[in-house]
């Protein structure tokens, strides 16, 4: 590995003790914080950030980038969780306006107590990794090192955004997905614990999708919840054939669905 790479490491890993501190220092009690990630190609876009917090827009935001993930982190100072989203949602709008292609991930939160540098990257890797162009609040409830990770692959923006805010509320930590194909990229990166899909997909689905998720290469092959609208007989004998732990059709009930995933993990 080139010294480059190495200092790039040891710098990415030093950011997250630095924002702890940050946040430790902050003498208000209160800091919200935002993690943005870009894909792809984004020049420009660390300056662009920094002028939208400029103390003289009115904002004060302490702007720092990982220089290995390329994720950038933005301390707010006695800001709540309310008013940095909406400064989020503007940050997002005005990105959009600038570049089409950014194409922002954001993850916010905001914490009475320091967060550890673990946490901190925990919630930046929320926006790295995610798949949704909502903004994403990360909860104390997704620290927890035992937490269970759920995928939720659904087309249906509705539905991901019901069942992202229905598992958090329940202390998991969700990312979501639109499609198969996107989903078997994402399994092995991630390594969710549960995956909760619709059948009806693009790019993959079905029984096929369900197969090529248990030869995936990852250390503990995830549980495997089917909540979908097709109702066929034979389509739900056939996937608890092929391996799938539970099978909810649409319309559901949010309390029995709450069990059944308890019920697949525990």
């Amino acid at each position: 590995m080139s010294q480059t790479a190495t200092l790039q490491r040891e710098q990415g890993t030093d950011l997250y003790s630095i924002l702890e501190q940050e946040v430790r220092k902050d003498p208000s009690g209160t800091c919200a914080l935002l993690f943005l990630y870009c894909a792809g190609e984004s020049p420009g876009l660390e300056g662009q950030v920094k002028g939208f917090f400029n103390p003289l827009s009115g904002l004060h935001g302490e702007v720092r980038k990982d220089p290995v993930t390329k994720t950038l982190a933005v301390i707010l100072p006695g800001m709540t969780l309310d008013a940095a989203h909406y400064q989020a949602l503007l940050l997002k709008q005005l990105l959009l306006e600038m570049n089409e292609n950014y194409d922002p991930r954001i993850t916010l939160a905001a914490m009475s107590d320091a967060p550890s540098p673990q946490v901190l990257k925990q919630m930046a890797e929320s926006a790295r990794l995610s798949t949704s162009p909502d903004i994403h609040i990360f909860t104390e409830d997704e620290t927890g090192a035992d937490t269970n990770r759920i995928l939720i692959v659904d087309n249906d923006t509705t539905v991901r955004e019901f069942l992202q805010i229905r598992l958090a509320m329940q202390g998991y930590e969700t990312l979501e997905a639109v499609d198969g194909l996107e989903a078997l990229e994402l399994i092995p990166k991630w390594e969710p614990d549960l995956v909760l899909t619709e059948l009806n997909l693009y790019g993959i689905d079905g029984l096929p999708f369900i197969y090529h998720i248990q030869q995936l290469d990852v250390k503990s092959p995830p549980k495997i919840v089917v909540l979908t609208e097709r109702r066929v007989e034979q389509t739900i004998s056939q996937c608890f054939q092929n391996g799938v732990d539970d099978y909810v059709t649409k319309p559901f009930s949010p309390v029995e669905l709450d069990a059944r995933i308890r019920r697949c993990l525990h």
